[in-house]
């Protein structure tokens, strides 16, 4: 007994409230609480470069025996992409296309930006061949379908905003053609309601989701930094205000994932990865968007709103579930990225407070990289989704290594990160990371 008493006696002494400093013990935090170290950052991006420039081969082959075939000017139904993880035209594809160009122009390393480059425009130039095939044999097996004849603003927004993005860093003028062709879906070919907003007919007639701010808003702005003509940034405007008027919840700052016109009752699920793209659409609207422009205090209050919103909800590991105000609902890898970048990127910009967000912004890529497997792989996305108005919809959606909604996103905010912690200095104080005065 005596020697039970003493034994308790010295575990006690090691670590009570009289003998240690109790509020100097260290947490057992669930992912890495430090302030990430850029070269570790630029590790995380590499390992996802060698594996998408692997899984991702820039060739044509025949689609029975795999031989690679060169196109030039002559393209028949035998051809295809050769056999890669991801494809190469999706609007997934063209997020990582951003991705890999602001990765290139943040650290430096030219295989980002080739990564980019070299795949646009090899397609771009194969265009006209797989145009006239097309002409001849209209089959949506061809595999520049989306690119020549796009059916829907999944098939143009991303990918034009990207090919705008690489003609303006030294891309060559083959870009362009492609890029008149999305440009003209979106402006004048994709279904509207009467007043001008961007919508679908599926799954109800006259339905927004909000996925299709950033299937639109980021080519619309891109066009009119392009172009100069502000036809194009009055729309991309119009597209956030319209959208948000319907769709923001002023109350939580979160935006429903789908909206229906002639609906009174609208059942709100604030989807994460939904809410990532509006957020994204706003960040690339401003990046470009004249500061004289009428609608930019709006959409930037908007902004600002959002992510105010989005901070009450991330979960203590730094990630944020699939359903936003639902924690028992997963947590999701994408959009956990998307609003990573676009707090970096907000935060750089000056257009919102670096010591309120830069902590979070931080830990959101601390869960990010833990996320990003050794072979380069993004862990815990959630595949594609439809819009729906009951919950098990979203609770049950896989996540999958191969769903392409991860990989662009997790580019942009390791690189924003990056440029985030050389513009500013963080610091650990009393154990809690904070922003340096």
């Amino acid at each position: 007994m005596a020697c039970s008493i003493a034994l308790a006696q010295t575990k006690s002494a090691v670590g009570n409230d009289v003998t240690a400093p109790l509020h100097a013990l260290r947490p057992d935090y669930p992912v890495p609480y430090v302030i990430p170290a850029t070269d570790a950052i630029k590790g995380t991006l590499d390992r996802v470069l060698v594996y998408l420039d692997a899984a991702t081969p820039a060739q044509f082959a025949n689609r029975v025996t795999g031989t690679v075939v060169d196109v030039g000017d002559k393209a028949d139904t035998t051809i295809g992409f050769k056999q890669g993880d991801f494809r190469l035209t999706s609007y997934e594809w063209g997020v990582t296309y951003a991705g890999m160009l602001l990765a290139g122009d943040v650290t430096g390393d030219h295989r980002y930006t080739q990564y980019t480059q070299q795949r646009l425009e090899w397609m771009a130039a194969a265009a006209p061949a797989f145009r006239a095939l097309y002409q001849r044999t209209p089959l949506r097996s061809n595999p520049l379908r989306q690119m020549i004849d796009p059916h829907a603003l999944d098939d143009a927004g991303s990918m034009c905003a990207a090919m705008i993005k690489m003609l303006r860093a030294g891309g060559a003028t083959v870009l362009r053609p492609v890029i008149d062709r999305y440009i003209d879906y979106i402006s004048n070919k994709e279904y509207r309601l009467a007043d001008g907003t961007l919508a679908r007919n599926r799954p109800q007639q006259n339905t927004l989701w909000l996925d299709d701010l950033f299937m639109s808003v980021p080519a619309l702005a891109q066009m009119g930094r392009l172009t100069g003509d502000r036809k194009y940034y009055d729309d991309a405007v119009r597209q956030v205000l319209q959208f948000s008027r319907r769709m923001f919840n002023k109350e939580l700052h979160l935006y429903m994932h789908g909206w229906v016109e002639g609906m009174t009752v609208h059942p709100e699920f604030h989807w994460a990865r939904a809410n990532g793209w509006a957020l994204m659409a706003m960040t690339e609207l401003l990046d470009v968007l004249p500061a004289d422009h009428p609608g930019r205090e709006a959409v930037l209050q908007l902004l600002r709103d959002h992510v105010a919103g989005l901070a009450a909800y991330q979960s203590g590991n730094g990630l944020w579930h699939q359903l936003l105000d639902r924690n028992d609902s997963y947590l999701e890898t994408s959009a956990t990225a998307i609003y990573t970048y676009c707090i970096a990127r907000a935060i750089n910009r000056g257009w919102i407070d670096a010591r309120a967000y830069g902590p979070m912004c931080l830990l959101g890529w601390n869960a990010v990289a833990t996320r990003v497997n050794a072979r380069g792989q993004v862990e815990g996305t959630c595949v594609g989704t439809g819009m729906a108005f009951d919950p098990a919809f979203y609770y049950y959606r896989p996540t999958n290594v191969y769903a392409a909604h991860g990989y662009g996103p997790v580019l942009l905010a390791g690189a924003e990160v990056m440029r985030l912690l050389k513009m500013h200095s963080f610091d650990m104080n009393d154990g809690s990371i904070q922003l340096n005065q």
